[in-house]
Parts: C-alpha cells; structure tokens; sequence
C-alpha cells in the first residue's frame, strides 16, 4: 500500500539559507512517526514545506496525489492539519471559539458538534474552560487547545511541532498520552520532537534529521540502540 505521505527530495530555502536538503520520508495510514533532531536541524521547516508555508523544490504527495503546487489552504482541506510550534491561539478569544476556528472545511463544519464533544473527551479540561479567554490558560491548558483546534479539521494526518515545549514534565506525558489515543483511534501522525526519548516510546519509526538532511531512518528499538543516537540525544 503506498503511503498516505511522501516526501521525496524536498528542499527549502529562506532566502539564500538551505535550511532542508533533499529531505525523503514517507508516512503510512494509522503510523505515528517521529522526526527526531537537534535544534535548528530543519524539523520545523519539514512540517511548514508539507503545509506549503514555505517555497520548496521536490515532491510532496498526500493520498497517493501531488499537493506540492497546492496553495496551504487546499492542503489543510485534503486532510492535513499542522499544530505549529508556539500554539498560535487567539489569546482574546474564548477556548470554545478558538476550537471552532478549526472547523474550516465544509465536511468538518457539518460534524463539528460532534468532534467537539470528541475533544471535549479527550481534554476534558477544556470543557471546564470553554469559556475562558485562551490568553489566560496555562501552558499545557494552550497546547491541549492548540491540539483540539487541529482535530476539528477532523484530518487524515495531524502534525505536531514540538508540543512538549516549555511543559512541566507530568503535563509532558498527558500530552503524550493523548496523542497515543488520537492515533489508536484513527489518525495519522507526524511529530517533530526535540524531546528524543519521548518521542521514541511512543512512535511507530522515526527518522533522525541533521543540518537539513535525514541521516537515520528506523523502529524506535533500531534508534534507541544506535551509538550514535545515544550520544547526540540521550547523554
């Protein structure tokens, strides 16, 4: 079965800075896949090149189509949503109005009531703060509402940008947690994590990205036992 993502020779530039070199990687459907690296190794320009946020050569397929010519809107509405590093909410508007901005598509408006009650489910400390203003929640209260608002696009792949940072650590594992439930449920995941081990337990593969290149490809076992994974990222 061919893979829901690919990324085959991708390249991406902000002005005359290479910040991705001929980055290849492929997602199947219901896989949860880590991209691993240090800081400034290209994780956050892969996901912005995928979203098309960013000018880049190479191909990007999604669903076995090109998508790499599409505009970033046509992309989210294909079935891919991007948490972005940071959260980006609207902090002067309600947690509640803020997941509703999710909903953007005509197929996720028409289900929002119910992949409301979804995330509600899955964060029910954001059904407590619904009506609070989003610039007043804590910072794992931001990232759950950062993640809630992707899922009411109601996508075929949901993709994270560095959600453990900033956290305290028992904040850390409920994210994790949650993001291990959304996946057994049915959605794909790509996760760039700068938290290495964690990201690890929790993936089907992973590839290690360095200076803008993939280095490494393999199962969270191959990884954990490389030498030089082990010298780079776990101390």
């Amino acid at each position: 079965m061919p893979p829901l993502l690919l990324l085959d020779g991708v390249s991406a530039s902000y002005g005359d800075l290479v910040a991705i070199r001929d980055v290849s990687l492929e997602v199947h459907e219901g896989e949860l896949v880590a991209l691993i690296g240090s800081n400034g190794a290209g994780k956050t320009t892969t996901l912005r090149a995928i979203c098309g946020l960013v000018a880049r050569r190479g191909r990007v397929d999604f669903d076995g189509a090109r998508i790499d010519a599409l505009g970033s809107a046509t992309i989210v509405a294909r079935g891919i949503a991007h948490v972005p590093e940071g959260r980006q909410l609207f902090p002067t508007m309600t947690v509640r109005e803020n997941l509703e901005l999710g909903a953007r598509t005509p197929d996720s408006r028409r289900r929002r009531a119910a992949t409301l009650e979804r995330v509600y489910a899955l964060f029910p400390r954001l059904a407590e703060r619904q009506a609070q203003l989003a610039g007043t929640l804590s910072g794992g209260e931001q990232q759950m509402t950062a993640i809630g608002r992707a899922m009411m696009a109601c996508p075929r792949i949901l993709m994270l940008d560095e959600p453990s940072l900033g956290l305290a650590p028992v904040v850390v594992s409920a994210i994790f947690e949650n993001l291990v439930a959304i996946n057994r449920a049915g959605t794909t995941v790509l996760l760039v994590e700068q938290n290495v081990l964690r990201a690890l337990r929790v993936c089907t593969r992973a590839y290690v990205l360095e200076n803008g290149t993939v280095t490494l490809v393999g199962t969270p076992e191959t990884l954990l036992a490389d030498e030089g994974v082990k010298r780079a990222y776990l101390g």
